[in-house]
């Protein structure tokens, strides 16, 4: 199987429980966090849900400068307007990697703020760095959810939520 294919299928698999997770979030804790140097709950799931977008970003460009283009994280005050991101950021994602050819995957990508470089990857680690990243902050959402006393959806089979103690 092509690397190609492997990010797809993953990234299906991923997007699956990651949505799950999204849906949960309480409109009312949008302002929550579990400590102050935490992300709010909401600061959390924007990510999440653009984080797909970093995917479709190795492939449109060799580089993120915070110098030139200060980050701006989504906008959303619904669950809806979330899901509605993270889908956007899907369909891209699902997009370029369709489109993609293998050695699309070999160049460098450089996230950096003028001078400083912060990554210097090649464009198929970027797209594994997307993916682990949801998978980590999608972890940290559960921690959130779980705090806030939230039924949490099974991940890698069923949570303690789903199971029959």
């Amino acid at each position: 199987m092509s690397t190609l294919k492997e990010f797809l299928k993953e990234l299906d698999q991923e997007s699956a429980v990651t949505r799950k997770m999204l849906e949960r979030i309480p409109d009312d804790k949008h302002d929550w966090q579990p400590h102050p140097k935490s992300m709010t709950i909401k600061q959390l799931a924007g990510h999440i849900a653009e984080l797909p977008g970093w995917i479709s970003m190795a492939f449109t460009t060799d580089e993120m400068d915070f110098s030139t283009s200060p980050y701006s994280p989504p906008k959303w005050n619904t669950k809806e307007e979330l899901l509605a991101i993270f889908e956007q950021a899907l369909t891209g994602a699902h997009q370029h990697i369709n489109e993609a050819k293998e050695e699309d995957l070999d160049p460098e990508w450089k996230l950096r703020d003028a001078e400083n470089i912060y990554m210097a990857i090649t464009k198929r680690e970027l797209v594994r760095h997307a993916l682990s990243q949801t998978i980590h902050h999608r972890a940290q959402l559960g921690v959130y959810l779980r705090l806030l006393d939230i039924p949490i959806p099974g991940t890698y089979g069923p949570s303690a939520d789903e199971q029959n103690f």
